[in-house]
């Protein structure tokens, strides 16, 4: 019996020192891997310094380790800022994904927008109105523009008279008349004949009208 617990703490401390032999290899393994790869950065490292180095050189350019420490100084001591940019930068990327769609109807709608103004023919007409704008320009002198701002008010009375609803029938009854009239077919008057179509009721009063608008003309003109 005790050969047998003899035998079975030995199998027992076999099979840990086994397991203790293979986590020491697989250490050993790592540690040589490590090592490689500590080697290897070191090769890149100094080919990066010694590759740098000539460039510097190459273009005249002499770096002051008190500068350099100043600078990585300046960098620790700044790294919550460069925490803030970055924080910023992600929120800003974050809106612009969200805001994206967004942009992307609003193009779309001004698109379309410009496309119906272009058939309804807005940018045909802003074009003429430029020309007429250019002809404008060609047509007046400086002095001319400032002449129509110093009488603009009284241009605007006129106009603002001018449009009034009688006037207007007026002016498209005037216009009507001379339309009709045929001018190689106006008939001849001799004197008594004008005396005898004066003398109607209807000349008389246009005579009246004609009398009165001029009368009331020479008044604002002596006033």
């Amino acid at each position: 019996m005790n050969e047998k617990s003899l035998q079975t703490q030995i199998n027992t401390l076999n099979d840990k020192m086994d397991l203790l032999l293979e986590y020491v290899t697989e250490q050993r393994k790592k540690t040589e891997t490590v090592d490689d790869l500590i080697s290897d950065f070191s090769i890149i490292g100094k080919d990066v310094y010694d590759t740098a180095v000539e460039e510097l050189n190459n273009q005249a350019i002499e770096l002051n380790p008190e500068e350099l420490t100043e600078l990585g100084i300046q960098f620790l001591r700044n790294i919550p800022t460069f925490i803030n940019l970055m924080n910023s930068l992600e929120s800003t990327m974050d809106l612009l994904k969200e805001a994206g769609p967004i942009v992307n109807e609003v193009i779309i709608d001004t698109t379309k927008t410009l496309g119906e103004f272009e058939q309804k023919g807005y940018f045909e007409f802003l074009k003429e109105v430029a020309g007429i704008v250019d002809n404008i320009v060609s047509g007046f002198t400086p002095e001319d523009v400032k002449s129509l701002a110093d009488n603009i008010v009284s241009i605007l009375e006129t106009v603002k008279h001018i449009t009034q609803p009688d006037m207007i029938k007026s002016i498209d009854n005037a216009v009507k008349i001379y339309a009709s009239i045929e001018m190689e077919n106006v008939p001849e008057y001799s004197m008594i004949k004008t005396i005898r179509v004066l003398n109607t009721k209807e000349m008389r009063k246009s005579l009246g009208f004609i009398i009165t608008f001029l009368q009331n003309l020479s008044k604002t003109i002596n006033n």
